[in-house]
């Protein structure tokens, strides 16, 4: 584990901004103008990238300042998948193109969590938007049973399909909540279906877990690394997160000392 020093104490070493792995993707939910913008201050230097979570970017108000204040601070932003599946279901693909453009987008979401669409179909339009965009894609469903139904080898091979089509990044799907995909209804994390992903010889750094809660996030350093890409994490959870890859919190002081 190479290490940096900060103050004389040994920590695992976190690559600085901007960085290809160990991305912290934060969630906005829509929460209110003043306090996005106190936190991406006072926290930016942590995040990576902000998810305007769901359809959330059609109903939030001043917006634009919301993507002002992430282009000042030099932080990348992107709408959730499920509007890219809103559009899709309504045909209406390019106006979600053109909404992404206007908005200086670098990044988009594609998923089939929600719509009825077909991973070869969703591969079709991660190689479509990866002409222009760099594209998470997702694998896995909100609904619990049908994510549940979905066996590990599925999940490998859909992963594997989406960056064989383009993808810069796959996200497994948990929800803002942690109750679905690669958790179960009662937020328990899936540990078989997690070992099977991990040991199927799939770049890590490739893969991003939505991890909404400190369980999630210490269970991903614990078997991953400081440098784990975690998406869906709250606006409170930033500075905590950061403490835990550096082994600055109880729940993984000891993982980093040899």
């Amino acid at each position: 584990m190479s290490t940096t020093l900060a103050l004389g104490l040994r920590l695992p070493s976190r690559d600085v901004k901007p960085r290809a792995t160990g991305l912290t993707i934060v969630i906005d939910n829509g929460v209110p103008l003043r306090y996005f913008e106190d936190v991406m201050e006072s926290s930016g230097e942590w995040v990576d990238l902000v998810k305007f979570g769901w359809g959330t970017s059609l109903v939030t108000p001043r917006l634009d300042e919301k993507i002002a204040c992430l282009r000042r601070l030099g932080i990348d932003y992107f709408f959730g998948g499920t509007l890219f599946e809103k559009f899709y279901v309504q045909n209406q693909i390019e106006a979600y193109e053109k909404f992404c453009l206007q908005h200086e987008c670098r990044y988009v979401e594609i998923s089939n969590g929600t719509a009825p669409l077909s991973n070869e179909e969703k591969g079709r339009w991660i190689a479509h938007f990866a002409e222009r965009f760099k594209v998470l894609s997702e694998v896995g469903y909100k609904d619990v049973n049908q994510s549940l139904m979905l066996p590990p080898n599925r999940w490998i091979q859909f992963i594997q399909e989406d960056l064989a089509a383009g993808a810069s990044y796959v996200i497994t799907e948990a929800r803002e909540s942690g109750t679905s995909g690669i958790c179960r209804e009662n937020g328990e994390l899936r540990f078989g279906l997690i070992e099977e992903i991990l040991d199927a010889n799939i770049e890590i750094e490739k893969l991003v877990f939505e991890a909404p809660n400190k369980s999630l996030q210490t269970h991903f350093i614990e078997k991953v690394g400081s440098n784990v890409n975690l998406a869906n994490v709250p606006f409170a959870d930033i500075i905590p997160l950061e403490t835990l890859r550096l082994g600055l919190r109880s729940d993984t002081f000891m993982l980093f000392e040899s």
